[in-house]
């Protein structure tokens, strides 16, 4: 496992990427279609992670889409630097940031 996989390991903070704005109706927009992109803002220049949502092991419940309100967890597999990893992250509504980390499944190279 090289070292940006291990230091995302480290509970840390994130933001919603959103494009072409951040808005809590584009983060909905993201998981309506399944796939959030979310930035680890602690590296240099940042990292940025397109998770394909697991529906069953992700937590919508305590969002409140209409008001902008409450938090998400967001869980999901995808592969970063040869590493297949499993993302989870806890994103609040108000702000759309909040924390995240990679937890490590097995290297693929």
């Amino acid at each position: 496992m090289n070292d940006l996989v291990q230091r995302l390991t480290q509970e840390q903070e994130i933001v919603a990427s959103l494009r072409p704005e951040t808005t809590v109706a584009g983060l909905k927009a993201a998981v309506d279609r399944g796939y959030v992109h979310c930035k680890f803002t602690q590296t240099r220049g940042g990292t940025e992670l397109g998770i394909p949502l697991d529906k069953e092991r992700s937590d919508l419940s305590k969002a409140d889409w209409e008001n902008g309100t409450g938090s998400l967890l967001i869980v999901g597999e995808l592969t970063l630097d040869y590493t297949k990893v499993r993302f989870h992250g806890t994103i609040d509504l108000a702000t759309l940031a909040g924390t995240g980390r990679l937890e490590p499944l097995e290297d693929v190279g």
